[in-house]
């Protein structure tokens, strides 16, 4: 067996330098990261060899908002398919959502997914913590050295997890102490909006019509109340998928991430579709909150930018072909894209929207200072050595049969990207290598330097 790898000759993209150079890894970590090329010496000492000319290597991305179905809905996606398609697409760890089948809302149904993961995972994981408007003392009970988070959806949920209880939230934002994230949208604002649709086309609502019922004003409402709450109680508040120009204004860029008390994610589909997309892509784009106008997806870019968004993600949310296929009302929001992320991402590089050096600060590093990961998210000595080979200039069709997730389609179906992911190291694994797998070891738990 050899000691370690040693990747050469690659295209490094780190801490917001690019340079030629090499990376070496003992087993688990990073061993040393450098410039230049390596040594005869070097050669002989055991390592496997990688040599990535033409490449880029940068850090594994960090995913804070997926969904992988599992427990009780892996009829769409599960813990073991989900995560492949993510180290596939060069995500190395992700921070899953509680809203499965029971939700993990109590300490026992959350230590019963980090089971689950640690037996099927491939990449890395950690789970957040479920909110109702009865679970206070559960949720005081977090370790916050051991999972990412509280979620607390403030819009549309499943079962008992919508909030909409004032004195609830009151106490969940004055006395839990760790990051909580929300989905920020208005129910009363969307349902008035429903019914106008409704009493127009009955069940045979378009698609195009998502955008309109579930609109600028129910999200920046909801946002504008949330971070209202955070200031009042000096709550560490993390605002999912921005959807909208408007509540941009809301956070700040004159104060550096590790100050921030209030901080906010763009997703994927909302840097890469617009509500023109809707006549062709139609409910396989239907998001929560909704893909909106190419004018908020252009502000969405720019806050990114700038910093005023702090982190990128997926929001991966598959459901089966068959559910998507259903009228307005009874086809479910959400859609798969762990797998491609990073190829989208760099195709928007290619023309010209973001440079590498500003994807890798979003999806990597910001992710890991925000949530204080433990020694991931950059290539630095002593770190776990999780980190991605992309293959540029190798354009690439999405096909429903290269895909890996259980749901088997993608909202990216027939795109070409430029950009391909050829290896994916997790750990210091080669868990992926240009469309094979080695999945005799699995990811790790998630820690928190808090």
């Amino acid at each position: 067996m050899p000691k370690g790898y040693l990747v050469h000759n690659a295209l490094i993209i780190n801490e917001n330098k690019r340079f030629i150079g090499c990376l070496k890894t003992n087993g688990l970590v990073i061993e040393s990261i450098y410039e230049g090329t390596i040594s005869e010496s070097e050669q002989t000492k055991g390592y496997e060899i990688i040599d990535a000319k033409g490449n880029y290597l940068i850090p594994g991305a960090i995913d804070d908002q997926v969904h992988f179905r599992e427990p009780g809905l892996t009829a769409k996606g599960d813990l073991y398919t989900e995560p492949k398609a993510a180290v596939a697409g060069g995500i190395t760890s992700y921070m899953e959502m509680p809203n499965t089948n029971p939700p993990a809302v109590t300490q026992n149904l959350l230590a019963d997914k980090y089971v689950i993961a640690q037996h099927k995972s491939l990449a890395n994981y950690s789970f957040y913590m479920g909110t109702t408007n009865s679970n206070l003392d559960e949720l005081l009970k977090t370790d916050p050295k051991q999972v990412c988070g509280v979620k607390i959806f403030m819009g549309s949920s499943t079962g008992d997890m919508l909030v909409d209880s004032n004195a609830a939230l009151n106490n969940i934002f004055s006395e839990v102490k760790m990051l909580i994230a929300l989905h920020c949208e208005d129910d009363p604002m969307i349902k008035i909006e429903a019914d106008k649709a409704r009493a127009i086309y009955g069940e045979k609502v378009p698609f195009s019509m998502h955008p309109q019922i579930r609109n600028t004003e129910a999200c920046y409402a909801s946002s504008c109340r949330a971070i209202e709450r955070a200031a009042k109680y000096d709550t560490r508040l993390h605002i999912l998928h921005i959807s909208t120009a408007k509540e941009i204004s809301l956070f700040r860029n004159d104060i550096p991430l590790s100050q921030k008390r209030i901080t906010a994610e763009a997703c994927v589909h909302h840097l890469w579709f617009c509500d023109e997309d809707y006549e062709k892509k139609g409910s396989l784009i239907k998001w929560n909150p909704a893909i909106k106008t190419a004018n908020d997806r252009a502000a969405i870019r720019e806050a990114v930018i700038n910093g005023k968004i702090d982190v990128l993600a997926t929001d991966h949310a598959p459901h089966t072909i068959e559910e998507k296929r259903n009228t307005y009302f009874n086809c479910p929001s959400g859609g798969p894209l762990v797998q491609h992320a990073l190829p989208a991402l760099f195709e928007l590089v290619s023309q010209g929207v973001f440079t590498p050096e500003l994807i890798v600060q979003r999806y990597c590093h910001a992710v890991a200072d925000m949530f204080q990961v433990s020694k991931r998210g950059y290539l630095r000595e002593g770190y776990f050595a999780d980190f991605v080979i992309l293959k540029p200039n190798n354009p690439t069709k999405v096909n429903a049969d290269l895909l890996y997730y259980k749901c088997g389609w993608s909202p990216f179906d027939g795109d070409t990207f430029s950009t391909t992911v050829e290896k994916t190291f997790v750990n210091g694994h080669l868990v992926y290598n240009d469309g094979t797998f080695d999945e005799s070891q699995k990811g790790m738990r998630l820690t928190f330097e808090r």
